[in-house]
């Protein structure tokens, strides 16, 4: 059989009226490093040798809502080694925090991604599988998600 696994590469459509938003919240408090930035596209990368590439396409339709949600959205997560400074960093941006019934920081990026943010090395096998006795933690995950975890 096959084997399939993620690359490191991703692109995300975002309206063009939030690219100066866009571009100082992932270079400037995620930490991205600019690779190229023209008006309709911007790359980024994030890391050395084992770099994220993250190509940011600019588009003109509307931002409809504060919560953007569609069956098409993905959520993302991404990892620090200081968890508190970061989410402290990340909230400072003035970014949209989600209330989720989770301990971690759940926001919305400007563009309408939304992100989770953990440790490097924290355990996360919990967050892969049911753990017994914990049907109800599992249960309003889910149900948070679905409803758009209205904050």
């Amino acid at each position: 059989m096959a084997k399939v696994a993620f690359g490191n590469h991703a692109a995300v459509v975002v309206p063009r009226q939030a690219r100066d938003r866009i571009r100082a919240f992932y270079r400037d408090v995620l930490g991205f490093k600019a690779t190229r930035m023209t008006d309709d596209k911007d790359d980024f990368q994030l890391g050395g040798d084992d770099y994220f590439h993250l190509s940011i396409l600019y588009g003109d339709f509307a931002d409809e809502s504060e919560f953007l949600r569609s069956g098409k959205s993905i959520y993302l997560e991404i990892k620090s080694d200081d968890v508190e400074a970061m989410r402290q960093k990340i909230i400072d941006a003035g970014v949209m925090v989600m209330n989720l019934p989770d301990p971690h920081l759940y926001f919305q990026a400007p563009g309408g991604q939304v992100f989770r943010l953990v440790g490097i090395d924290e355990d996360l096998t919990k967050y892969e599988r049911d753990i017994v006795g914990d049907e109800r933690r599992n249960a309003e995950l889910v149900a948070a998600a679905r409803r758009g975890a209205q904050p």
